[in-house]
């Protein structure tokens, strides 16, 4: 089988693939003659649905005038904080919450730096997205495919148009784009602002300086246990 693909862009940030496979015919020997048996070439043309990457305003626009649906695809501490009002929640990352050694070993790191101060959760993806979404919606419906930084929304639309989806939408750049108001929302937080949390909020340049402390503490115990001994001893603290 030979496989030709023609990739072409319209224009940024839309594009689209077709690939055509071509299978060839096989030759044969029959009745002791030598003999050439030609199959005719049979074609298939597969064409992938286009993902549109919009603002925020041409996003309120789909949903408004043309029907999309909101899928919601951030983690669930985020979709908590402030979420598009309506909109169905269907994560691409979940909790991890394995407990072999090496996950509870960087799950634990991740809760006390980037967990603390960013507000992060530790994820793992979730395996059985496409077929949750697909319980939710059908191939044909229309879908505005939403996160917060636009990352993570690409990645599922692409993984759902490969399952047939034909009617995607992203936000260019993600939640953290739009304007206030642009969608009635749910939850303590500006949708714009739903990725921040942690100290780093809370308490702002405070904590950045913190927790650039605590990680040097820490890379120092690590690497000079015996001089972090001497200086706690001298501190009176007793570890």
């Amino acid at each position: 089988m030979a496989v030709l693909g023609l990739s072409t862009a319209f224009s940024p940030p839309r594009g689209s693939w077709i690939a055509v496979r071509l299978r060839h015919g096989a030759t044969g020997r029959s009745s002791g003659s030598l003999s050439l048996r030609r199959s005719s070439a049979a074609a298939s043309l597969a064409v992938r649905a286009e993902v549109s990457f919009v603002s925020g305003d041409e996003a309120k626009r789909l949903v408004a005038a043309e029907g999309y649906a909101v899928l919601d695809i951030r983690d669930r501490r985020q979709y908590e904080r402030a979420h598009v009002r309506g909109s169905a929640h269907v994560p691409l990352y979940i909790e991890n919450e394995d407990n072999d050694i090496g996950t509870i070993i960087k799950r634990q790191a991740h809760n006390n730096f980037a967990g603390l101060f960013y507000g992060l959760s530790f994820t793992k993806p979730n395996q059985d997205f496409t077929k949750m979404v697909k319980s939710k919606f059908s191939p044909e419906s229309k879908l505005l495919v939403v996160c917060q930084e636009g990352l993570r929304s690409t990645a599922a639309a692409d993984a759902l148009e490969r399952e047939g989806f034909q009617n995607l939408a992203c936000i260019t750049s993600g939640l953290q784009t739009l304007k206030p108001g642009t969608f009635e929302s749910v939850g303590e937080f500006e949708l714009q602002n739903a990725g921040k949390a942690g100290l780093v909020v809370v308490q702002g340049k405070i904590s950045r300086i913190l927790g650039a402390v605590l990680i040097t503490l820490l890379l120092f115990i690590t690497v000079f246990p015996d001089q972090a001994q001497q200086l706690f001893d001298l501190a009176g603290i007793k570890l």
